[in-house]
């Protein structure tokens, strides 16, 4: 499995500065691109409200630290499966910049076709994973993102998005089994030394994190085998490179996917 990581911590003069927003249900990342260069992104804890005022001192911090400027920012976009959350960061972003956010929606302009029975359910995170794949290598793809949920998105050599697999998330996997089985602990994701646990602890360990791996060899196989071809396997998330390094079936892992694919819908929509 090949890492790839588009981060660039040297500021790179041009003429947009894109504040980047992937809003999920566990972490917001957000990254700047300087036109396709992500020079920096950081990773924020989705589950408190912050006021405008909270969010300002927050980039604020962010930016001063990374040697950037909020003033800097002519463009902002925003995916996200957190409605609430997206009204919070669009007020900000009005205020602190006097700029609309660009909501990415199924109906923006993608660059791939949607082949899905309702296109507007498709999370806008999903679609900037297939659309930030295609443009590093094409099609046919398989993407797996390790969120809240674990999503298999597959995309045809013809820029397609075909469907994919939404699945329980690891972490939430192991909360839910904490929550609905009164003698079962809460237990670190980490892999135990052998498949069959010794006690409790490592049972549970080996049956969500072995299983996920035999889950993604299979899915994986299956969905070649029902499309006829084999794809090219991308790992994203924040539990993609704990599994990963456990099977050969993920090709390359790509932490930061979705800003990727927030920038190119981005400059398709406003081209410079």
């Amino acid at each position: 499995m090949y890492i790839i990581s588009l981060k660039i911590l040297m500021k790179f003069k041009g003429t947009t500065m894109l504040l980047a927003f992937d809003i999920g249900n566990t972490n917001i990342d957000v990254g700047v691109f300087n036109k396709s260069v992500l020079l920096q992104h950081w990773r924020i804890d989705s589950q408190t409200n912050k006021t405008l005022d909270e969010w300002y001192v927050l980039l604020y911090v962010l930016f001063t630290s990374a040697k950037l400027s909020l003033k800097e920012i002519t463009g902002v976009a925003v995916s996200s499966v957190v409605p609430g959350i997206t009204d919070s960061i669009c007020k900000f972003t009005k205020k602190t910049f006097s700029i609309e956010s660009f909501l990415i929606t199924s109906n923006s302009d993608l660059g791939i076709t949607i082949r899905y029975n309702e296109p507007t359910a498709v999370g806008a995170d999903r679609l900037c994973n297939a659309v930030a794949g295609v443009a590093l290598f094409e099609g046919p793809l398989i993407i797996i993102d390790f969120g809240t949920a674990t999503t298999y998105d597959i995309v045809s050599a013809h820029r397609e998005y075909l469907g994919g697999i939404i699945a329980p998330g690891l972490e939430t996997a192991t909360r839910i089994l904490h929550q609905c089985a009164a003698k079962l602990p809460s237990v670190e994701l980490s892999f135990p030394n052998s498949v069959v646990g010794t006690n409790t602890e490592q049972s549970i360990q080996a049956g969500i994190l072995y299983g996920a791996v035999a889950s993604v060899e299979g899915l994986v196989k299956r969905i070649n085998e029902e499309l006829g071809y084999k794809s090219t396997v991308i790992g994203t998330g924040g539990l993609a490179l704990l599994i990963g390094e456990r099977t050969t079936v993920i090709n390359h892992y790509i932490p930061e996917l979705t800003l990727i694919g927030i920038e190119k819908i981005y400059h398709r929509t406003y081209p410079e």
